[in-house]
């Protein structure tokens, strides 16, 4: 029989405090820089996301590649760092981004194309119009009429981008891989 035999100077709680500090030392880096928890609040993304949604966000992806429009993200707020928000990319670095008779059109002009929104929840009553710097991203909520977004507080900017869901597990009956993903 293998039996583990550990020094005679290492008493149950230093093995217990060992074992703890391998632990954080795994756990810690795993979640600050590959996955974390997000819970969603409010209900600016409706239908897609409810209030109390569970999902896991993946940190990795946006470190090698940039959101394409129709992604969902999670990004810091840029008006308060220290909180978190859930969007939809619309416009993209470099693009121009209008709203007009609640109709999303991206490029300036007759060129303008008009965005196709499955996963829109209700409309936007104002026109607006904005150029995006080549770090800038404008999202929306996808309950335009509960969401508090681009529209309000400007873009964002690269440097605030966290990552994409990748697993909503909580509510279970509404489990997914990739949640949000823009249906084609």
């Amino acid at each position: 029989m293998n039996e583990v035999v550990y020094p005679q100077w290492m008493t149950r709680t230093g093995r217990i405090l060992g074992f703890v500090f391998v632990v954080f030392a795994i756990v810690t880096p795993f979640r600050y820089f590959v996955a974390q928890p997000f819970i969603v609040s409010g209900a600016s993304m409706v239908p897609t996301f409810n209030a109390h949604d569970y999902l896991i966000i993946d940190r990795l992806t946006y470190r090698t590649e940039k959101p394409g429009r129709g992604d969902v993200i999670v990004f810091k707020y840029p008006l308060d760092p220290s909180t978190y928000f859930i969007k939809r990319v619309i416009g993209l670095p470099g693009e121009t981004v209008r709203i007009e008779g609640g109709e999303v059109k991206i490029g300036a002009g007759d060129e303008a194309i008009i965005l196709d929104e499955p996963y829109r929840n209700g409309a936007m009553k104002e026109d607006s119009s904005i150029s995006l710097t080549g770090d800038e991203y404008f999202v929306l909520g996808d309950s335009r009429e509960a969401s508090s977004d681009s529209r309000v507080w400007g873009p964002v900017k690269e440097r605030y981008l966290l990552g994409r869901p990748i697993v909503r597990l909580f509510p279970f009956t509404r489990i997914e891989i990739l949640p949000g993903l823009k249906k084609e």
